[in-house]
């Protein structure tokens, strides 16, 4: 069995809930009470996923307007990709390769979020279909990475 392990830590935060850490990454956090609860990483957990794009701004863009993602900016070269808790990802520049791990995201709505895929640029290569568990796409980002989105319905 694993644990999550939480880290209590008493800081003050500034009015934006961004908390500066002390390597210089930029988490978003909430809190309670005065205290913040940052979630540690999880032992053999898929942590952290990193996508190359072509062009960094368009990418964000992509992303930004087809899944609501928001991004901490560490320079032109890299992006951080922002989770509930933690960055889970980031976006560096370069050539997309194939035949990797398919990267699979979540979705309360398929439908909708292929819609939001090609409003925002992407292009659908697989449509929806469905398999033992709910359904699922893939499509192919702005710069030429394949991922997959499922859904239970």
């Amino acid at each position: 069995m694993h644990a999550t392990r939480v880290l209590d830590t008493k800081v003050s935060l500034a009015r934006s809930g961004v908390l500066e850490c002390t390597r210089g990454f930029r988490r978003e956090v909430s809190h309670s009470g005065g205290s913040v609860r940052l979630m540690s990483h999880q032992h053999h957990a898929i942590d952290y996923v990193e996508l190359t794009a072509r062009d960094l701004e368009r990418a964000k863009r992509f992303y930004a307007e087809a899944f609501g993602w928001a991004f901490n900016d560490y320079g032109p070269e890299y992006a951080g990709i922002r989770g509930a808790d933690r960055e889970q990802g980031g976006l560096r520049p370069g050539e997309p390769t194939g035949g990797g791990p398919l990267v699979v995201l979540y979705s309360d709505d398929l439908d909708a979020s292929a819609a939001a895929v090609v409003a925002a640029g992407g292009r659908i290569e697989t449509e929806p279909f469905d398999f033992p568990g709910g359904r699922r796409f893939h499509f192919e980002d702005t710069e030429g990475n394949v991922l997959a989105v499922w859904s239970e319905r």
